[in-house]
């Protein structure tokens, strides 16, 4: 019997990335991404293929480039071969190069592959970047994000403003007098008002911290105080943005609530009511920058700017690289933004990690000794000698970086257990937290199943009674009266006690992820006589936005519930609230939605519940993360509920902290 011919190198590569697709180990775009790049090369290699689909692999995954030390160094932890050694898996790791240099050399000879620094750059698909010893490929629109983000970065914090500094110090000390009935500071710094005074002086700031550290209310008074010192405040056009609908809503909001404490101590001074009427609603990001339906492209760029001043931007760690270099792209010269955020929570769904590597230095400081004359002059604060730094060159970055430390609203047992979660010193302090507390804010389970998920969804528990049966029972007693202003007021009442409670969830798939427990909850529901559903819409169905619709001026991320018109007879639309705003949708028109009883924590960021349920299935792998962890956890108000399915789940996660691959803080460094 005749034995086949052994296939070509290339040939035998391509079909084993494939056979690891058809497992499930990599994505079928990943292997066929693989085979799109080596058809480009006129004489691709294994190591091309190879490099090609771990870096549309990691791209999936959030990363922006594929580091080749550690595609060397361990090529397991980044190619994802069985467990069990088989013929595929030796077969193709026979075929890999070795070494950094071996790797680095093997794509720079191919005709896909621009090597920066040497030979002519022909718009290849791949970019070959980064020192030698750690080399970076590249998708090359990433790489072209990276640098072009850097840039506007280092532009606008290195950009000062004049600032009449004596007559800042003035206005900082009015806008933060402290109220009679103020609890007494704890830290010798009042990192806010720092805050403040360094955001006056340059085009770029970034205001970082924790839940309750109060980001927005420094926020609030950097607006007064920008206000407060323009020569025509009158005429400062400010916007307010964030990366979802619910986040630029609690983003308005929280501004709205902190001016209104603000102005009758600046009665007299400043008429800060007038001035911020202006600002309008807070938008999306997609919103701000005019996306088109169908297309990466935007109606605002470098080439049509933005019409603005001032552009306050929260929730910034959810930004991706792509937006983030949009968004610099759009902002006029002249223009100030401010970025708030948590830079412990989780990153962007997509590829980047920005506010995280912008924030690297956040808790050092690294403050100058300009930045230190500078601090003591307007906002009255002598910053600690451990945050500054004897450097010639401190990052211009850093002088621009602020972070928030002393939290007054997570203070209590969710307070605790977030920080024992982003420390991880003891991985076993959590879940001893959670066992400990009695005020009931507090309760965690290591033998979860769906029923008691289900049980605390449809009933609540101890100490946390908010759970769905709040808004569904709302429901069903219907408008106060048969007329427009009624049914809108019950409406938002509606929404309002939906976003009491949430289930977050590490993953989409399986009995304890989105889809699961979407429909096991819907059916209890159903059972209870809480809900009748009839087909894909009916009464009570909540609803999360999947794809920006601008036409309908909903968008990714937005949550709604279904309910019936303002009239008796009418057909069912879906409602949004943004702030006091109610707005609706025809269900017939609301194509990209999905029932939202349960939700992903990345989703999530930008809310706050009463009481959140965070659950962690065994099967969500490498989706734990301690930063997962830490962002369910402030999610909540009140009360917080962990459901993990087995034990260890949660100690695994504090394990595997978030490290994303980027060039972003290697530009930023080296002005490449």
């Amino acid at each position: 019997m005749n034995t086949p011919a052994p296939l070509a190198p290339l040939s035998a590569t391509l079909q084993a990335l494939g056979r690891l697709s058809d497992r499930g180990q990599l994505r079928h775009l990943d292997s066929a991404f693989a085979t799109f790049v080596a058809g480009l090369d006129p004489a691709p290699t294994p190591a091309l293929a190879v490099a090609a689909a771990v870096l549309a692999q990691m791209e999936g995954r959030g990363h922006s480039c594929l580091p080749l030390a550690a595609l060397a160094s361990d090529p397991h932890a980044l190619l994802p071969l069985p467990e069990a050694p088989d013929e595929d898996a030796a077969a193709l790791l026979a075929r890999l190069p070795s070494g950094v240099d071996g790797w680095r050399a093997a794509l720079a000879v191919s005709a896909v592959v621009h090597r920066v620094g040497s030979g002519a750059d022909r718009g290849q698909p791949l970019v070959l970047d980064g020192p030698a010893a750690a080399p970076r490929l590249y998708l090359r629109r990433y790489r072209d994000y990276e640098r072009r983000v850097a840039a506007a970065v280092r532009a606008r914090s290195a950009a000062r403003e004049p600032v009449d500094e004596a007559g800042a110090a003035r206005w900082l000390a009015r806008l933060f007098a402290p109220a009679p009935d103020a609890t007494p500071r704890t830290e010798a710094v009042d990192w806010q008002r720092l805050a403040c005074a360094v955001a006056l002086r340059a085009r770029l700031s970034i205001v970082t911290g924790g839940p309750g550290t109060g980001k927005t209310y420094t926020a609030a008074r950097l607006l007064a105080l920008l206000f407060a010192t323009h020569p025509a405040p009158e005429r400062l056009r400010v916007a307010l943005a964030a990366p979802t609908g619910k986040a630029a809503a609690r983003l308005r909001q929280s501004i709205d609530a902190s001016l209104l404490g603000l102005q009758a101590g600046l009665a007299g001074h400043l008429d800060l009511a007038a001035l911020t009427a202006r600002i309008g609603p807070a938008r999306t990001l997609h919103a701000l920058l005019g996306a088109g339906p169908d297309s990466r492209r935007f109606r605002h760029h470098a080439g049509n700017p933005l019409d603005l001043d001032v552009l306050l931007v929260d929730e910034a760690s959810m930004v991706h690289l792509e937006m983030m270099a949009a968004l610099l792209d759009a902002l006029p010269p002249h223009a100030r933004l401010v970025l708030l955020g948590d830079k412990d929570q989780l990153a962007s769904v997509e590829a980047g990690a920005v506010l995280g590597d912008l924030c690297r230095d956040a808790e050092a400081g690294r403050y100058d000794a300009e930045t230190a004359r500078y601090a003591e002059a307007v906002a009255g604060q002598t910053l600690p000698a451990p945050h500054l730094t004897a450097a010639r060159a401190a990052p211009a970055l850093a002088q621009q970086t602020v972070m928030l430390r002393e939290s007054r609203r997570f203070e209590g047992p969710i307070g605790a257990l977030a920080r024992a979660v982003n420390a991880a010193a003891d991985t076993g302090l959590p879940l001893r937290l959670l066992a400990g507390d009695e005020s009931g804010a507090l309760y965690g389970t290591e033998a979860a199943d769906v029923d008691a998920v289900i049980a605390l969804a449809t009933g609540g528990r101890v100490g946390a009674p908010a759970c769905y049966r709040d808004y569904l029972e709302l429901l069903r007693r219907g408008p106060a009266a048969d007329e427009a202003e009624a049914h809108a007021a019950w409406a938002k009442a509606v929404l309002q006690r939906f976003d009491r409670f949430r289930l977050l969830c590490a993953v989409r798939e399986g009995a304890l992820g989105v889809a699961g427990l979407n429909q096991a909850v819907q059916q209890a529901l159903a059972r209870a006589g809480l809900l009748q559903p009839r087909g894909e819409w009916y009464a009570g169905r909540p609803v999360i936005v999947t794809r920006n619709e601008p036409t309908l001026g909903v968008f990714n991320g937005d949550i709604g519930i279904t309910l019936p018109g303002a009239r008796g007879g009418d057909a069912l639309r879906v409602f949004f609230l943004d702030g006091e705003a109610l707005r609706s949708v025809a269900v017939g028109r609301l194509a990209h939605a999905e029932t939202a009883f349960a939700m992903t924590v990345h989703k999530s960021q930008g809310s706050e519940f009463e009481h959140a349920v965070l659950v962690l299935s065994a099967g969500a792998g490498k989706v734990l993360s301690r930063e997962l962890a830490y962002t369910g956890i402030t999610r909540a108000r009140r009360a917080f509920t962990l459901m993990a399915e087995r034990p260890g789940i949660l100690e695994a996660a504090l394990a595997r902290p978030t490290e994303r691959a980027s060039g972003l803080r290697d530009f930023l460094e080296s002005g490449g």
